[in-house]
């Protein structure tokens, strides 16, 4: 049977005769677009396709490995307090569930924690919203201990809230003297105690990490290597760009969240400076805010960052909409998206498009502000890299100065501190003396004057 939204229309084709094998449902509970108003579930000024919603829905639950039995639309007028959607797709949703055999429903929005519990009691199913499937993807995907803390952190403020019959292992608890026969407040007042006794010793020990971080970032800072941190939305090639400029294998697939724990490594410029790139975790409309928090460390890189490359998938139908959550997140977290002397915008993936597409799209950048220039590049074969590599160290040196100076060649503890310290542009022997380029960072301007007779370089 073609399998059909809750409104009637035909959705995406199955192909002939294959077999009902999957175990979970993926319903799509999106509100119908009113004339005149913005989508009434998302932040963005752009509104997202219902279809490519419902895609990447179904894209972050085969994150986990699940097999996916039908994926549905359900358009809705407005959210009910109880159960989210109304009565009748609740009971057209659990006849679908129990036709297909589906023991999870995952819900493509957020629920709140009664609603999920009347779902489950109505559809006799596990009922998991967008944030719970989330929250597992990052629980499966962290691999460093400050990974593993920092979701862990943001589960337990999630379930926190969701403590009816969750934690049974502790249903030994009774309330009074157990004469009540079953699990009473007192069982759930342990597990909110147990929770936040967790969750405390948690955020201690991130503070912990995080002041590793800061002596690491201050290490860093002693030397004249500045920082340029990946961000996009997950799934925009971010990794596979990092491998291409780094020379790196960090790990890069075609999935949702294929990287989640932060990595930095060294980045060559054209003229042989340094910097260091970092890779953080992708982005997501409706991030859950528990995981914006508790990241808050790992994306202290961004926060950081002298120059942030916004990498987007150029070449996705949502591309717009994915800018704007991305935009959203940064605002978040504090920092301009509109901030052109620190943000490059990295329109990646343009080996999906033909010559004529491509032409197209060279068109629509070159009409773009001076100040928002797109770079167009393809992680996978190469191209444009090296013009974005330009573009960076023409952003980092737009924030460091060019000095001259003259030093004996004798004087080699002079030469190898300027080759610690700063990035050496010109070396050129004349007469027994190096005469030398050098850009430094404000930090160290001085010191180079002082010691050296540098002079600014006239441009």
């Amino acid at each position: 049977m073609e399998p059909r939204n809750f409104d009637g229309e035909a959705d995406r084709p199955r192909s002939a005769g294959a077999k009902q094998t999957g175990r979970v449902l993926v319903i799509g509970p999106y509100l119908r677009a009113r004339a005149g108003s913005a989508d009434a579930q998302s932040e963005s000024h752009v509104q997202r396709d219902a279809e490519a919603r419902l895609d990447e829905a179904a894209g972050l639950a085969r994150a986990i490995d699940l097999v996916i039995a039908d994926a549905i639309i359900a358009p809705i007028s407005q959210i009910r307090p109880a159960t989210y959607i109304g009565k009748g797709k609740v009971e057209e949703i659990a006849a679908l569930a129990k036709s297909l055999d589906a023991e999870l429903v995952v819900m493509d929005c957020a629920l709140a924690p009664i609603q999920q519990r009347n779902l489950e009691k109505e559809l006799q199913a596990k009922v998991l919203d967008r944030t719970g499937l989330i929250l597992e993807i990052f629980g499966r995907r962290a691999k460093t201990k400050e990974g593993s803390l920092q979701v862990e952190l943001a589960h337990l403020n999630y379930q926190r809230s969701r403590l009816v019959r969750s934690w049974t292992h502790l249903e030994r608890q009774r309330g009074g003297f157990g004469f009540m026969g079953g699990p009473g407040e007192t069982q759930i007042e342990a597990d909110r105690r147990l929770i936040q006794e967790r969750i405390s010793k948690l955020e201690g020990e991130l503070k912990k990490v995080q002041a590793t971080r800061r002596l690491h970032r201050a290490g860093r800072q002693r030397v004249p290597y500045r920082v340029v941190a990946l961000v996009g939305y997950t799934n925009a090639g971010k990794s596979t760009l990092f491998n291409r400029l780094t020379r790196a294998d960090v790990q890069a697939a075609d999935m949702l969240f294929a990287t989640l724990d932060p990595t930095l490594r060294a980045l060559t410029l054209p003229h042989g400076g340094k910097a260091m790139l970092s890779d953080t975790v992708g982005f997501i409309s409706n991030l859950p805010t528990q995981l914006v928090a508790a990241f808050r460390a790992t994306l202290e890189e961004v926060l950081e960052a002298d120059v942030i490359l916004h990498v987007r998938d150029i070449s996705h139908e949502d591309a717009e909409a994915q800018q704007s959550d991305v935009d959203a997140v940064l605002r978040q977290l504090g920092i301009n998206p509109d901030d052109s002397g620190r943000i490059i915008e990295v329109w990646n993936k343009i080996d999906r498009y033909d010559a004529e597409q491509r032409e197209e799209l060279l068109n629509i950048a070159a009409r773009r502000p001076e100040d928002h220039p797109a770079m167009l590049v393809s992680a996978v074969t190469g191209e444009g890299v090296d013009a974005l590599l330009a573009a960076i160290e023409e952003r980092l040196a737009a924030k460091r100065t060019t000095l001259d100076l003259s030093i004996d060649a004798a004087d080699g503890a002079g030469i190898s501190w300027l080759h610690r310290n700063s990035e050496v542009l010109v070396k050129e022997l004349h007469d027994g003396r190096f005469d030398m380029t050098v850009r430094v960072d404000e930090t160290k301007r001085d010191i180079v004057v002082n010691r050296f007779d540098a002079v600014p370089r006239v441009a």
